[in-house]
């Protein structure tokens, strides 16, 4: 099809104008696109759905945003939308979103700054889509998927890749789910977005994998945080935060595993951290020292170089490491349960000198593991005198590792592949993501089963 006007590529292909075509819809109307080139920088003003194969190729010429919708009630389905402008100022866009109940799925999205950007657009739904990025430095690309006050929404089944960020503000009650997002900066990102729920989401390869900052009655649930490397490199980072639950998440081969900052925010309120796999990070948990009233239980810590760390220097106290008799494995447990209950009959307890020294100043980690830092340590056994106070003590800590929710992942909306693995395999899976998790730029969808 090929519309009166239609302009020529620079290699010599129909480029087809979609602005005529949307205009001519009427609303309600379901607008089928064939093969083609068609121009971008539309707006669509009346609700239709717009819709065709991956081959209805939507280009932007490389200027400005390619899709802008401003009437509600608005579907695009199954399209290639290539090459925005990649001015931030302007905030160009694969499809810009200003209207409430919005739906963007199936859709693969190339070249382009922003990809799905949403403002003011609640009950919205972007699933099943590949997002792509400008060929820029990191900080100079746009996010991935953004929302601005767009309330209840869905973000559901997503690939996304290269993407600055995964941003949602002010948006409370969205359901983020099943996403894949790797070679970002943040993964995810909140802010000010109540009652959110983020499960099943396998966050890999970027700086962050998700930060959470001044929200409340937030779910972090089933969701896979692996190889996050960037110079803080938190798998998930809480700021201000009340009411969070974080259970059933893995959390593996991440600088640092899980990170605490100010949260919970109000001195009324408890976090309760349950059944996460916490492995093979440099640091496991990071605690600025003012934290204190989260509750840890259920939790396996394997194999990180630092099991629980301190951000600074201060009087860290105020957690609790069980809750109602049940502790937490860690790998590192040198006791014993005489009495075969499952519970070790002394308490586990970080109070090693040289990792506090190491907490105070960040620098002598560069000695991690020589002779001098183990000096250091046998020092301090032998010498009581020089012996710090704990960092933490769990008095119920697990003899065995505990057994973990299921994951069930779909991320990257390949279908749901079930596996019936055991504790042992998901140490081995473990072990795998670290070593190969860049080498595969999809992760495909599992169930996995600690």
């Amino acid at each position: 099809m090929l519309v009166a006007g239609a302009q020529a590529s620079a290699a010599d292909e129909p480029i087809i104008n979609l602005q005529a075509i949307v205009n001519n819809a009427e609303a309600g109307s379901t607008v089928s696109l064939p093969p083609g080139v068609y121009a971008g920088g539309i707006v669509i003003d009346k609700p239709i759905t717009l819709t065709g194969g991956h081959d209805a190729i939507i280009d932007g010429g490389g200027e400005g945003t390619i899709i802008t919708v401003s009437a509600p009630d608005v579907a695009i389905n199954g399209l290639t939308l290539r090459a925005s402008g990649a001015s931030l100022d302007r905030e160009d866009s694969a499809i810009s979103v200003l209207a409430p109940r919005v739906s963007i799925t199936n859709n693969i999205l190339e070249d382009v700054l922003f990809g799905a950007f949403l403002r003011t657009a609640p009950n919205s739904i972007v699933s099943n889509n590949v997002i792509g990025a400008k060929d820029v430095f990191i900080a100079n690309r746009g996010d991935g998927i953004r929302l601005w006050e767009s309330e209840q929404s869905v973000v559901e089944g997503n690939r996304i890749e290269g993407g600055r960020d995964s941003v949602f503000w002010f948006t409370d009650e969205v359901v983020v789910r099943d996403n894949e997002v790797t070679g970002g900066r943040y993964g995810l990102h909140f802010m000010y977005s109540d009652g959110a729920v983020v499960e099943g989401n396998v966050l890999s390869g970027n700086s962050v994998g998700a930060f959470l900052m001044y929200s409340r009655d937030v779910t972090v649930r089933g969701n896979i945080m692996a190889e996050n490397h960037g110079p803080s490199g938190y798998g998930i980072g809480f700021k201000d935060m009340d009411r969070v639950t974080a259970d059933g998440n893995r959390f593996i081969g991440n600088r640092v595993g899980m990170y605490f900052d100010n949260t919970p925010y109000s001195h009324n309120e408890h976090e309760y951290i349950t059944n996460n796999l916490i492995a093979y990070n440099k640091i496991g948990l990071l605690l600025q020292p003012s934290v204190k009233r989260n509750i840890f239980s259920n939790n396996a810590f394997i194999d990180n170089t630092k099991q629980v760390g301190i951000s600074g220097s201060g009087d860290f106290s105020g957690n609790d490491w069980s809750h109602q008799g049940v502790g937490n494995y860690w790998s590192d447990f040198a006791g014993y349960d005489a009495d075969g209950n499952g519970v070790g009959d002394v308490s586990y307890r970080i109070d090693d000198l040289y990792n506090t020294l190491t907490d105070k100043h960040p620098d002598l980690q560069f000695y991690q593991d020589t002779p001098a830092a183990k000096a250091i340590t046998l020092a301090a056994r032998a010498f009581p005198v020089l012996k710090p106070r704990p960092i933490l003590e769990d008095e119920y800590p697990l003899v065995e590792r505990p057994v973990m929710p299921t994951i069930l992942t779909t991320a990257s909306g390949a279908g749901t592949v079930p596996l019936a693995l055991t504790s042992a395999a998901m140490v081995a899976i473990a072990g795998a993501l670290i070593v190969l998790p860049m080498r595969k730029r999809k992760l495909r969808s599992r169930e996995v089963g600690t």
